[in-house]
């Protein structure tokens, strides 16, 4: 851990409780942003702090939000004195975790989370029978608490007692467009108050957000112990950053091997895409023995918090996940950060590496390139100044596609997962950043398709008219794939039932086959739009962190157009009427 002070040489000095809660903690030594950042909050000062991931910024924020309020006349139950805001919910969960270890010698505070996953009308009863004096919570749900006055909740009126308010991960924030929440927000807070914001980056809009949020701040922009000065090196010292160069039908084998030769470890393996997440997750949980192998991403509901409370307690696994888990968050002990996708920018690429060798601690990080992405690693290195070392390909890598294959033959829901991954990956790869480097015409179809361990090529826009020679199809009828859940395949027959008979008496139906699926536009995709436009208006919601890169209408038109449902059904689901099954 840097060594840049003990806390008995706080200035002013802190209380006796939270040095025993440090010493608990086994924090025996203040990291640099908390020893810049500390004596300056206490001091009535707002600051914007901006510092590197995993450089210790929760604690210097949490220490000084405790002291201001101790030094204050006692809140009332129902009376607010600080405030976190910030972009995740996994993020607001593992501040609020942090916070608890020091409320638990002052019981004088409440403490509450307000955060998607979570009933809102139960967060309103549970605020109203034990109070918030400290709320951690993110935008969208922040927002909607402060809108339920007609719920019995007057949080407008509790916020008068504001004393902190602090911005954790602002430029994530801002990225992830919560800028109209934050004015909203922002709107219903006392203009005497201390404001503190933390980022890892000082973006233009982290600039915008300061001069309208903060009084006279003192800017605090802290290098990590070890960086020269005239180094702008972004990820931590203490990591150990690898690339390993493959075709796109090895990468899946040199994965399978390396997770395998390194199962007593914790690491965090990044995808691109939901539907990857959803398809990779379930074939490592079947390839990969003796390893708790668990699934995160933005589309999932209640499932998200207990998946990552869980994960965090984990000695040894595996956590699947997108960039919904890149930022800010702390996970104990992580040794690896896997990218089987590289990040779709550079900023993304440093803040995945950042999980992993956290405040002192040393960590390695690995990203699987295709030979025409090797570029990628001379961008980083004069993007992000971030150095980079090859790992050479695993001896005798385990060959697991043709398990891989029997996994989607055994069992409907893999080889659908399958199709739809496959078909993700590509559309996320047409929309990367650094499309100089990741360029989709020059991507192997057939080599990331037999990586993926398809039994057939799907049917979409970006593969019409091309041939594929190097992929060979399984000679099998893929109709005759049945769920293993039987429920699930029961639906699915009586659905085929109900298409032949309407395929008997209706006939063929015409559709659209001339442009891609994300471009066949209709009146319903404009209903759809001005749908969206007045749900973004609304501000956005902190809970669909990735867009599903299959657009409902496009999943929607497939099933119309098998049969599944019928005109009236693709109505109700298009408008969101009705729930959208799994294609």
């Amino acid at each position: 851990m840097a060594d840049s002070g003990v806390w008995d040489n706080v200035e002013n000095g802190l209380h006796p409780l939270i040095l025993q809660t440090l010493r608990e903690l086994h924090f025996t030594h203040m990291t640099p942003v908390q020893s810049v950042t500390i004596p300056l909050f206490m001091s009535n000062k707002d600051v914007a702090a901006e510092a590197i991931t995993g450089s210790g910024k929760t604690l210097a924020f949490v220490i000084p939000i405790l002291e201001i309020l101790l030094k204050r006349e006692k809140l009332k139950k129902l009376q607010v004195g600080a405030l976190i805001i910030t972009p995740t919910r996994e993020l607001a969960i593992q501040i609020d975790e942090v916070l608890r270890h020091f409320t638990f010698h002052f019981p004088q505070f409440s403490q509450i989370l307000f955060i998607g996953g979570s009933n809102p009308i139960e967060d309103v009863e549970k605020f109203l029978k034990q109070g918030g004096n400290i709320i951690v919570g993110t935008p969208g749900r922040l927002v909607d608490m402060f809108r339920r006055q007609s719920d019995g909740l007057d949080l407008p009126s509790c916020v008068k007692t504001l004393e902190v308010l602090v911005l954790d991960e602002a430029d994530r924030l801002l990225e992830m467009g919560f800028e109209a929440s934050l004015n909203t927000i922002l709107g219903f807070l006392p203009k005497q108050r201390r404001t503190g914001l933390f980022s890892a980056t000082q973006t233009q809009d982290v600039e915008s957000l300061i001069r309208a949020g903060l009084r006279n701040p003192v800017r605090i922009s802290v290098k990590e112990k070890g960086v020269a000065a005239d180094n702008t090196q972004k990820t931590p010292v203490r990591l150990r950053n690898f690339y390993m160069t493959c075709r796109a039908d090895q990468k899946f084998n040199q994965l399978v091997t390396f997770l395998r030769q390194h199962k007593q470890e914790k690491q965090l393996l990044f995808f691109s895409t939901c539907a990857c997440v959803e398809y990779y997750g379930a074939a490592l949980d079947a390839l990969v023995k003796n390893v708790r192998i668990m699934c995160i991403h933005g589309k999932m509901k209640h499932k998200r918090n207990k998946i990552f409370i869980e994960f965090r307690q984990l000695q040894s696994g595996i956590l699947v996940c997108t960039d919904v888990m890149a930022r800010g968050i702390d996970i104990p002990e992580v040794d690896w950060v896997l990218q089987y996708d590289p990040a779709n920018n550079a900023s993304a690429f440093v803040h995945r590496c950042g999980r992993t060798a956290r405040i002192g601690h040393r960590g390695s990080a690995l990203v699987f390139l295709l030979p025409m992405e090797m570029a990628y690693v001379n961008f980083l290195s004069i993007n992000q100044k971030c150095p980079m070392e090859e790992m050479k390909l695993l001896k005798d890598p385990a060959d697991v596609l043709p398990k891989l294959k029997r996994l989607a033959v055994s069992d409907r829901a893999i080889f659908e997962k399958g199709m739809k991954a496959f078909v993700s990956f590509i559309q996320s790869y047409a929309k990367h950043d650094c499309s100089l480097i990741f360029r989709l015409k020059d991507l192997d179809f057939a080599a990331v398709a037999r990586g993926f361990g398809l039994l057939k090529l799907p049917k979409m826009p970006e593969l019409r008219g091309k041939s594929f020679p190097g992929f060979v199809p399984e000679n099998i009828d893929t109709n005759s794939i049945r769920y293993k859940d039987k429920n699930r395949e029961k639906q699915r027959k009586k659905m085929l039932a109900e298409q032949q008979e309407r395929q008997q008496n209706e006939g063929k139906r015409k559709f659209v086959k001339n442009k891609p699926w994300s471009k066949q536009k209709t009146k319903r995709d404009k209903r759809k739009k001005q749908a969206d436009k007045r749900r973004r208006d609304e501000g956005p919601d902190m809970e669909e962190e990735n867009i599903d890169e299959l657009l409902n209408d496009t999943r929607l038109l497939k099933k119309l157009k098998r049969g599944k449902i019928n005109e009236e059904e693709f109505e109700k689901q298009l408008m969101g009427t009705g729930e959208l099954e799994d294609v």
